[in-house]
């Protein structure tokens, strides 16, 4: 299919004339090209089809008596091609019949002309069917405009426009998607709810400037450990969720305390001086004994985070484990900590270990 580079330089609309007599063909030729068309010739149904695809017109004067393929049968295949844009056509007949121009017009013609051609009508049919086209041509840029703004405006809505991820909306329509899906296919799905640890003194300290910057890089980490089929985002301020379909609790708590010492190691730049921060995680997952539905699920990572928070910072919290059951007086469930990791991390992390040193400033 030709694009618009290889379309006539000059400017000038393209027609095919479609004729098993080549006199009728040269005719016609010169006639649209001294009104200032660019004109090629096809002799039978093949060879209109081929030029066709490989040329691009726009426009096709066809004629519906040839040999092999009739017109009709060319119009047919030409507007059953999706690969073609609309090219509009004019069927030319030497049968002034009223069921032979409707049949022409059924079979996909937009137009037709009959022979003798008076050349006036034809010029004024050709400009006409012309005029469609443009119409048609703008109607879909701007059909096509159109929806490349309405992605552009989902997008936004549905993305952080500092750090580029996803906010607080989207992780909860993503959430209510997975665990719509995990309760169908009664499959795990985890959370890990984090933040930057004292990244109040960041602001005050280093300016509102630098904290972005600091945001920005560890929102790149996030992304960086985390899978394709993972959801990372800006849940409020300084505070991450992360959500891992398909993830035991296990796994997910092997993987946020891998993050936490992506952080702890990484140092942070921002314009005029550099900065280290670590941050603190806590983890939940589906099925579990206390958690029957979404909210639930965040709730228990929300207080997880706040456990790892009150006791020092800089620290991975497992829900149920048994430094939060004791931080928050909840009763140990009987399995607890047992539950065995998936195929998302190797590894095993026992239930209740508390991981990570003191909190950093």
């Amino acid at each position: 299919m030709a694009t618009e580079s290889e379309r006539s330089s000059d400017g000038r609309k393209r027609i095919l004339v479609v004729d098993d007599h080549e006199d009728n063909v040269e005719v016609l030729r010169a006639r649209l090209e001294a009104r200032g068309y660019d004109v090629q010739g096809a002799n039978d149904g093949v060879s209109a089809l081929k030029t066709t695809r490989s040329w691009i017109p726009d426009l096709v004067l066809l004629d519906v008596m040839m040999p092999d393929m009739d017109g009709m049968e060319v119009v047919r295949r030409l507007k059953a091609d999706k690969t073609l844009p609309f090219i509009p056509v004019i069927m030319q007949t030497a049968l002034d019949s009223t069921e032979r121009m409707v049949a022409g017009l059924e079979a996909g013609a937009d137009d037709y002309v009959t022979k003798p051609i008076n050349f006036a009508e034809l010029e004024a049919r050709v400009r006409s069917l012309l005029r469609i086209k443009k119409l048609q041509e703008d109607l879909a840029e701007r059909e096509r405009e159109l929806s490349e703004m309405n992605d552009k405006l989902m997008h936004i809505s549905l993305t952080d426009g500092l750090t580029g991820v996803d906010n607080r909306r989207s992780l909860e329509q993503r959430l209510h998607e997975m665990f719509e899906h995990s309760l169908r296919l009664h499959e795990p799905v985890a959370c890990v709810m984090c933040d930057i640890d004292h990244f109040k003194k960041v602001n005050d300290t280093y300016g509102h400037a630098a904290g972005d910057e600091v945001l920005k890089e560890f929102a790149a980490i996030l992304k960086r450990e985390a899978r394709e089929i993972d959801r990372v985002g800006r849940y409020g301020g300084e505070e991450f969720l992360l959500l891992l379909p398909g993830t035991v609790l296990d796994a997910a708590v092997t993987f946020a305390e891998r993050l936490r010492e992506s952080v702890d190691s990484h140092t942070f730049s921002y314009e005029g001086g550099t900065i280290t921060r670590t941050m603190s995680c806590g983890v939940a997952a589906w099925p579990h004994p206390r958690v029957k539905g979404r909210d639930d699920l965040l709730k228990a990572a929300d207080d997880a985070l706040y456990v790892a928070k009150e006791l020092g910072r800089n620290r991975v919290v497992r829900f149920d484990s048994i430094e939060f059951n004791a931080h928050t007086g909840a009763e140990t469930d009987g399995n607890a900590g047992t539950t065995e990791a998936g195929d998302r991390h190797t590894g095993e992390w026992p239930g209740g270990t508390r991981v990570g040193a003191e909190g950093a400033a």
